[in-house]
């Protein structure tokens, strides 16, 4: 590499807004991989006008780096975020057998503690973002554990949104927006979804678009549907209700 070169590669590394992070959890002897996007407009993010902030959970054999499309699109709308790699080798395999909520209740278990982890170890670190207002987004397995922390009754929880989880009942409360975004070729588990009167009462949102498939939902996934769900978030994020929400 010559001295121009360098200096390109450099330029192009000072101008990117995300970067890599591997943070310790000293309690649990673990390391935590993050990966973490900064808003476009970082400037305006004061102690007086603190930004948003996101934590995306990836899927369970995702990465947490394959959701750019999703951490692209809230930069853009001045969060940072906060995508969690939440298995590492050494945690026991996802179980397959006997009753699901029982059995993988000890890796949702575990994911939460490490969101709550991550936001209190941040908070300090990210002083001008509102790590008490946080808007948690995540993916099968990953919308799982950010089920299983909301039902937690913590108060720095505002808004959930969960892409195609299958296992862990959204929470029925006021104190949480909740947006759903479903795939087609997998049901839900019973009772995970809130029913009509429950989305009535509590103003939950479960929207389903048609032809998507669980898996695709990543940045591998077809064009049209990353653009969907795009489009359901942002929708949902600057408050309008359920009604409006409707796939592309």
């Amino acid at each position: 590499m010559n001295f121009k070169q360098g200096i390109i590669i450099c330029l192009l590394c000072w101008a990117s807004t995300a970067f890599a992070d591997n943070i310790f959890d000293e309690v649990r002897d673990r390391h935590i991989p993050i990966e973490i996007t900064l808003p476009d407009n970082d400037d305006k993010c004061t102690l007086k006008g603190k930004c948003r902030v996101a934590f995306l959970s990836a899927g369970y054999g995702i990465s947490h780096l394959k959701y750019t499309f999703l951490a692209d699109m809230l930069s853009k709308l001045d969060y940072l975020v906060i995508a969690v790699g939440h298995e590492l080798p050494t945690d026991p395999p996802l179980s397959v057998t006997g009753n699901l909520y029982d059995t993988r209740s000890e890796n949702w278990q575990r994911g939460a503690e490490t969101l709550a982890f991550l936001k209190g170890k941040l908070s300090r670190r990210f002083s001008h973002y509102d790590f008490e207002n946080i808007t948690l987004i995540g993916h099968s397995n990953g919308g799982d554990i950010s089920a299983w922390l909301a039902n937690n009754n913590v108060f720095y929880i505002a808004q959930l949104i969960t892409l195609d989880h299958r296992r862990v009942p959204l929470p029925r409360t006021h104190n949480i927006r909740v947006l759903s975004i479903r795939a087609s070729d997998f049901p839900a588990d019973k009772g995970v979804l809130p029913n009509e009167a429950e989305q009535a009462k509590f103003g939950s949102c479960i929207v389903k678009i048609p032809n998507a498939k669980h898996n695709d939902i990543a940045d591998f996934g077809p064009t049209w549907l990353k653009e969907s769900i795009q489009q359901l978030i942002r929708v949902h994020l600057q408050g309008q209700h359920c009604s409006t929400l409707k796939p592309l």
